[in-house]
């Protein structure tokens, strides 16, 4: 499958620097004044250069009213599940629904380790991360009976009280690159949240047949996870390569990867106030044009 069909949106991807909190929290609130959809900041809470991004995450949603918010993405080490899951739901109160929860195994294992964390093989932070997912998922399941039970390798909460159930459905993206996590993402997750950077020729496409072949496996649709693509680039008045020139070779590149690779969440990591108001005004209007010219 090219084109899950999911609706476009666009984001973006701010340093959360410490030495500038006012600077990253204008450029939060300028994503919202120029249309974004979604901000997001990295997640790196054994870095002092960084604001912590929950604390950062509140504070730019009672400073906007209508922009998404998530963290891109949350350092699940460092981040106890059952704490993560009543954070996650109690912003999403507070900020009438409009929080993404995005999620990443581990990296950095000594600056984790550093911090308290366990460092764990790459093996264990799948399996770490599924059984984080299974409790999040159950805390936020306030209907249901009974105490939230999950008796993990990693992560054990027994009978704990469920609940406040989120807002809205917050989806759970992750931050994927090999087989096993990729896996992971296709039998339970709600979204797909790589970089381009970091990303080889083929590899959209080879990550999307084991995330669909997965999400059928486990007797969902591969329409059920979104793709999500962090990008950077640099605008020109011409062209010097991929997403390194005017806003309408960006648009026609992008719109080329949802149409071929899927991909309908585009998130620009720049801390430029520019880059962000060509982005939102130039090339996410044109990119949406392109690709409901070709879905129609």
């Amino acid at each position: 499958m090219s084109d899950y069909g999911h609706p476009l949106l666009f984001g973006s991807f701010t340093t959360p620097a410490s030495d500038d909190p006012a600077g990253t929290v204008a450029l939060a609130v300028l994503a919202e004044q120029v249309g974004l959809d979604l901000v997001t900041f990295q997640d790196h809470p054994y870095q002092p250069k960084l604001l912590d991004t929950w604390t950062l995450l509140s504070y730019v949603a009672a400073r906007t009213s209508t922009v998404g918010l998530s963290a891109n993405v949350t350092n699940l080490p460092l981040r106890p599940p059952a704490v993560l899951a009543r954070s996650v739901a109690s912003l999403d109160l507070l900020s009438g629904g409009r929080v993404r929860l995005g999620l990443g195994a581990g990296a950095f294992w000594d600056a984790i380790e550093a911090m308290g964390g366990r460092r764990l093989t790459p093996a264990q932070g799948v399996r770490a991360l599924e059984e984080a997912v299974d409790v999040i998922r159950q805390l936020w399941d306030a209907g249901a009976r009974g105490g939230v039970r999950v008796d993990g390798e990693f992560h054990r909460v027994h009978g704990a009280k469920r609940g406040p159930a989120p807002a809205h459905p917050v989806p759970i993206w992750l931050g994927a690159y090999k087989p096993r996590m990729l896996g992971l993402t296709g039998r339970r997750a709600d979204g797909w949240l790589p970089s381009l950077g970091y990303l080889q020729p083929g590899d959209l496409a080879t990550g999307n047949r084991i995330i669909d072949d997965a999400a059928q496996q486990a007797g969902r649709s591969p329409r059920d996870v979104r793709r999500l693509l962090n990008i950077t680039g640099r605008f020109g008045e011409v062209g010097r390569g991929p997403l390194d020139g005017p806003a309408e070779q960006w648009a026609e590149e992008l719109a080329d990867l949802a149409l071929s690779e899927g991909v309908s969440v585009f998130i620009l990591g720049s801390d430029d106030p520019d880059d962000l108001r060509r982005f939102a005004a130039e090339v996410a209007p044109a990119v949406r044009e392109l690709v409901a010219a070709d879905r129609r």
